[in-house]
């Protein structure tokens, strides 16, 4: 039997959600690395894992531009890490802001 968890509304916006993912020619950039992974990526280039430079690497992800174009020419969707939920950039503004005014889920 089958059994309907989503409203008629629900389905649509996962809908919206998934074609936005999906787009032609995008990806999704998987930026979820735990702290002791990122540490070890840092390790490698002598940078001190500490919650700045952690801050400071996604920044450069996530507000990337080359000329016109700007990370959300490439990218649809980020998966993220927990503590970046609560990171804001330089400007003050969160990197979840950030991206949503870019068109990335």
């Amino acid at each position: 039997e089958f059994y309907q968890y989503l409203t008629e509304v629900q389905e649509k916006e996962l809908a919206q959600i998934a074609q936005q993912i999906v787009q032609p020619g995008k990806g999704i950039l998987a930026a979820d690395e735990s702290t002791g992974t990122i540490g070890k990526r840092f390790a490698t280039i002598n940078v001190e894992n500490v919650e700045e430079n952690r801050k400071a690497y996604r920044q450069l992800l996530f507000t990337s531009a080359v000329g016109d174009d700007n990370v959300s020419e490439h990218i649809s969707g980020v998966i993220l890490y927990h503590e970046t939920f609560f990171q804001k950039a330089d400007d003050g503004e969160s990197f979840i802001s950030k991206l949503k005014k870019l068109g990335i889920v």
